[in-house]
């Protein structure tokens, strides 16, 4: 039974949402749990009115709470509805979807799957900032909202206190990241173990965007990736890998990023990120080590690399987790895939 001293997370559930959606915060924050089996989020589920919603797939969702429940929210999650999928062609919400978010507290988190993005761009709060959508809709998105910085090629964007996912799959993405955000690598992960996900997926949707069939081929890089993954440490070269993948450079890169839909230096970096984040947490290695055992060299290109992507040092990364964050025992840290 959750305390209301956990983190509460509202789900706001629009008319024709779709079903997978709707369910992902409950599946996800609903599994993280501290040593003792205290569930670390409080979930629960409104709708603008507190009446039943029809969803996509051809049956109505009975809920408990009205918008009144969007005033105690910490975090407050928008999915997807099929009426979104129309796509909406100017910024003015329906009433009683704009006098639902005008319930939420300054200072709430605010998320939105897919193309839920629009509700927020709606709403005007995504006005000079980055934010993501799903790959299909992306271009009517830019085109509706061009104050809003889109980058349709990712699976979620983390701006601080406002977060968007790209299509379905990816609500799965950002909630695990939030966890791993709130509460570190190790509950994240067994999050995941739970759910029967992987706790971190390589590249963003550029792979999963409809481009022409590849020349079809045997020969892929997810042998030379799980080889590079077992030595992060070392000063792997593009040469090093496509050797490995016994492919020129110029095929191997294009085979890479086909698969990955980033670039091998990029997704080197996130790994060894990854892993610099995991020392950090769950060891007392000196920030050298740490950086040398992650491949970063040494601990200036550490501090350069988090403080560009996580905007914070080793040092405060490892303080904010390591005083506030008991369930780093929970488990050992899942290697990333």
């Amino acid at each position: 039974m959750a305390s209301r001293s956990t983190h509460r997370v509202v789900v706001l559930a629009l008319e024709g949402v779709y079903p997978f959606e709707l369910g992902i915060p409950s599946r996800v924050f609903g599994t993280a749990a501290d040593e003792a089996g205290r569930p670390l989020y409080d979930i629960v589920v409104c709708t603008v009115d507190g009446r039943p919603v029809r969803t996509e797939a051809g049956f109505s969702v009975a809920v408990e709470h009205g918008p009144e429940a969007l005033e105690s929210a910490d975090t407050v999650v928008i999915p997807p509805t099929s009426e979104l999928d129309k796509g909406l062609t100017g910024d003015t919400l329906p009433e009683p979807v704009a006098a639902a978010l005008g319930r939420i507290r300054t200072g709430a988190r605010l998320v939105s799957f897919c193309s839920a993005s629009y509700v927020l761009a709606a709403a005007g709060l995504l006005d000079g900032r980055p934010a993501t959508t799903h790959w299909h809709v992306a271009p009517h998105f830019q085109r509706t909202y061009p104050r809003v910085r889109v980058d349709e090629d990712v699976l979620f964007v983390d701006d601080g206190d406002i977060l968007t996912s790209a299509g379905v799959a990816a609500g799965v993405d950002l909630c695990l990241h939030l966890v791993r955000r709130d509460h570190g690598s190790a509950v994240a992960n067994h999050v995941a173990r739970t759910c029967v996900v992987p706790p971190w997926r390589d590249g963003g949707q550029a792979q999963y965007i409809e481009r022409p069939v590849p020349e079809a081929t045997l020969a892929t890089t997810a042998d030379t990736r799980a080889w590079a993954l077992q030595r992060l440490q070392e000063p792997l070269t593009l040469g090093d890998l496509a050797d490995h993948a016994r492919m020129s450079l110029r095929t191997f890169t294009r085979r890479f990023r086909d698969e990955v839909g980033t670039t091998p230096g990029r997704w080197l970096t996130a790994q060894r990120l990854e892993l610099a984040r995991r020392l950090l947490e769950a060891s007392d290695l000196p920030i050298d080590l740490v950086a040398h055992r992650a491949g970063f060299g040494t601990g200036n290109s550490l501090r350069q690399h988090m403080r560009s992507v996580l905007g914070v040092s080793p040092a405060a990364y490892r303080r904010t987790f390591t005083a506030t964050t008991p369930e780093r025992a929970a488990g050992p840290a899942v290697p990333v895939a």
